[in-house]
Parts: C-alpha cells; sequence; structure tokens
C-alpha cells in the first residue's frame, strides 16, 4: 500500500526547489552579516596629552572670535487671578485711660451755734414728750391688766356657777331618793366622796363625815348608788371625776 502510495506521488519541479534553496542562504548570509558587524563595537579614540604649546606657523592666523551668546530672556510669570490680600496691619495699643482722681466728699459745714438757753429749753421739751408717752404706755398697760383680771374673774365666776348648777341638779336627784328615818331628829349634816365615770355611773361612794345619826347615813349612801347614772354638766369642761356631796335631811 505504501508503495502504491509513493507511486502515486508527483516530483516536485527543480526549479522552485532551486529558487526555495537560494532563498534561504541569502537569508542566512544576511543574518551573519548582522550579527559580525554588531559584536565588533566602534574603534575608541586615542587621548594625547601635551607638554608644551605648539608654536602657531607663521601662515596660521587665529580664528575669528565667535559672537557672545544672546541672553535668555526671563520666563514671565503671570499673576494669579486671585489677587493675594495684604495682611491687615497691626492696630496700635489704645491708650489706657488714666485713672480719675478719687473723689472728695465735701466737708459738713460746721452746725451754726445754737445759744444755751434755747438748747436746754429743746432737750427739755423731748424730755417731757417722752415721759409722757412713757406714762400713756403704762397706763394703758394697767387698763390691759385690769380688763384681763375682770375677764378671768368673769370666767371663773361663771365657771364655779355652772359647776354649781350641775352639783345642785346631782344633789336634787339624790335628795328625790333618801328614804329618811322615822327617828332623826335636828338638821344634821352628812359629807360624802362620789367616784364616778364621764357617763355619769357611780363608781365608789366613800362617807367622809357622818351625820351622827348612822341610819340617816345609810340612807343617803343608799340614795346615791341609786341615783346612777347621775346627771351631766352642761359642757363637758365642767366635768370632775371626784365629787364632794353635802346632805342635810331638812333641805329641800
Amino acid at each position: 500500500m505504501t508503495a502504491a502510495l509513493l507511486e502515486g506521488r508527483a516530483e516536485p519541479a527543480p526549479l522552485a526547489s532551486a529558487a526555495l534553496s537560494a532563498a534561504v542562504h541569502v537569508v542566512i548570509f544576511a543574518m551573519l552579516s548582522v550579527g559580525v558587524r554588531w559584536q565588533n563595537p566602534p574603534p575608541e579614540p586615542w587621548t594625547v596629552e601635551l607638554w608644551e604649546a605648539p608654536r602657531p606657523s607663521p601662515d596660521f592666523a587665529p580664528a575669528p572670535a565667535l559672537p557672545a551668546p544672546e541672553p535668555k530672556p526671563e520666563p514671565r510669570v503671570e499673576k494669579p487671578d486671585i489677587e493675594l490680600k495684604a495682611a491687615p496691619k497691626p492696630e496700635p495699643p489704645k491708650a489706657k485711660p488714666k485713672p480719675e482722681p478719687p473723689k472728695v466728699a465735701p466737708k459738713p459745714l460746721a452746725p451754726k451755734a445754737v445759744p444755751q438757753a434755747v438748747a436746754d429749753a429743746e432737750v427739755q421739751r423731748r424730755l417731757g414728750e417722752e415721759l409722757a408717752r412713757e406714762q400713756q404706755a403704762l397706763a394703758l398697760e394697767r387698763e390691759r391688766a385690769a380688763l384681763r383680771e375682770a375677764i378671768a374673774r368673769e370666767t371663773a365666776a361663771a365657771r364655779a356657777r355652772a359647776l354649781e348648777a350641775w352639783i345642785e341638779r346631782v344633789r336634787a336627784k339624790i335628795r328625790g331618793n333618801i328614804l329618811l328615818p322615822p327617828d332623826l331628829k335636828g338638821n344634821p349634816e352628812a359629807i360624802f366622796d362620789v367616784v364616778q365615770l364621764p357617763t355619769g355611773e357611780v363608781l365608789s361612794v366613800r362617807l367622809r363625815k357622818s351625820s351622827g345619826h348612822p341610819g340617816y347615813d345609810q340612807a343617803v349612801e343608799r340614795a346615791i348608788l341609786k341615783s346612777s347614772p347621775l346627771p351631766q354638766p352642761e359642757r363637758a369642761e365642767l366635768f370632775q371625776r371626784e365629787l364632794e356631796l353635802r346632805f342635810r335631811p331638812l333641805e329641800r
């Protein structure tokens, strides 16, 4: 099969092969030439140091001096559009105000001399007025004290009358419950101490002074216990827990 393929393959043209070979050689030659030139550097310059200045030859003429180069103009700096404000000038220091001299108060005028007689009369008049005011104040205070005493006496008298009226009502109730013994003679007095509650209930009865008739004393004691509760005073401040009650058979 390979031999058949080879037999059927056409051979290349001889001119084309020769041209391709020549082109390849030209490219290789060019590359070698460029490489050789690149590797060979240029010759370095030689430096010669002279120990004595050469003498000018008679035929040598000095070269004309070159004109001096013109100075280059300095670059122009353009001013910015925004102008810088100048720094404010410092204000001069303000002068301190001079202290005002202290004001001197005017001296009071000396009072005019007053005659001695006039001065003594003025003093006497003022003393008299002061004494009159004190006497008026004392008189007013005495009147107030007398009024207070009168009010106190009237209050005490009214209290005593109200207390006596309350005790009389108590004794009247007790007398209504006394049964006199038949053999009682005269008008003897019996005194009892009675202890009661604020409501009038009798707690205890004690004979302080006997009438001299035991039957009458016992009759009065029974009447006190029977009269409980006792009458109450018209004003609560008049109430007394302990009462001293006196009884005589002829009292009504």
